[in-house]
């Protein structure tokens, strides 16, 4: 299911003494099926234009297009559109607050009003497609699981809802580097398995560079950038000026480049460097 911008604008508090525009003029779409990743320095616009991408918030110039929804500033009934487009803010695991695992997935059915049956079978799908089996977690309180748990509770309380587009706000914020791991397998799965459209903000350039198929850079509220990782990544001189960093291995390339090494600019990947600098070893020794 795509969603579409078009001359999207946002502007906090219009009109008033602490006007403040978010973002500007954005043209944009999300493809059915990618895996988008969203970057840009703290207060570039990202968390507020993935608020427009389900109804969250509207846009005060604009129009938002999800499936065949149109989102103008004077928008109302937008709850198909959020059950479509699930949105998991930072910290997640901050929202629950049920005493059972089990209760807290199925509170977004059950104001759906659906049958017991159907609240159930949800659960407990949304639980098994984050790797938690139902049975050992579902009578468990959410707050005696490790913060890795928790926060694939919190994403499991989104995908019961059954949304065609899931939009991941840092989604690995605070947690150590094994439940990082654990969340990002996840995700990969949702979108490689189960076909999922994912957006996903990042502040790290080396997530960004191994999941997502296309990046989208924002600065001061509008898009400046959008193409593959090796696309984007080549033009690392151009992010560095917006306040943006490359991954450390752009950066080794970039380094062995001005040592003199012909090496290429658009390396963004361990793989990818091994590949490279085997070939310099071997020419040396060739040589």
């Amino acid at each position: 299911m795509p969603v579409r911008m078009e001359q999207v604008s946002h502007t906090y508090m219009q009109g008033g003494p602490f006007e403040s525009t978010a973002i500007f003029n954005v043209n944009l779409e999300i493809r059915d099926g990618e895996f988008v990743g969203l970057i840009g320095h703290t207060g570039s616009g990202k968390s507020t234009l993935v608020q427009h991408m389900n109804g969250l918030l509207k846009p005060t110039e604009g129009t938002v297009i999800v499936n065949e929804t149109r989102i103008v500033k004077d928008s109302k009934n937008l709850k198909k559109v959020r059950q479509q487009v699930g949105l998991v803010f930072q910290y997640p695991e901050h929202q629950l607050f049920e005493e059972t695992v089990e209760k807290d997935v199925a509170f977004g059915p059950k104001n759906l009003g659906l049958s017991q049956e159907e609240i159930n079978e949800r659960v407990r799908e949304a639980l098994q497609l984050v790797g938690l089996p139902y049975e050992e977690i579902k009578d468990r309180s959410p707050f005696e699981l490790s913060g890795g748990q928790r926060r694939r509770v919190a994403i499991a309380g989104v995908l019961a809802m059954k949304p065609d587009i899931l939009i991941l706000d840092e989604p690995t914020a605070g947690l150590d580097p094994s439940g990082r791991e654990e969340i990002f397998r996840e995700i990969q799965a949702l979108h490689k398995e189960k076909g999922f459209t994912i957006v996903l903000v990042s502040h790290s350039m080396e997530d960004i560079a191994r999941l997502v198929d296309r990046i989208i850079v924002m600065n001061q509220g509008q898009v400046v950038m959008t193409g593959t990782p090796r696309e984007v990544f080549a033009r690392a001189e151009e992010l560095k000026e917006i306040g943006l960093d490359v991954p450390q291995i752009t950066n080794l390339m970039l380094a062995l480049r001005e040592k003199g090494f012909d090496v290429p600019v658009d390396i963004y990947t361990v793989d990818q460097a091994k590949q490279v600098l085997r070939k310099i070893l071997e020419g040396k020794k060739h040589a």
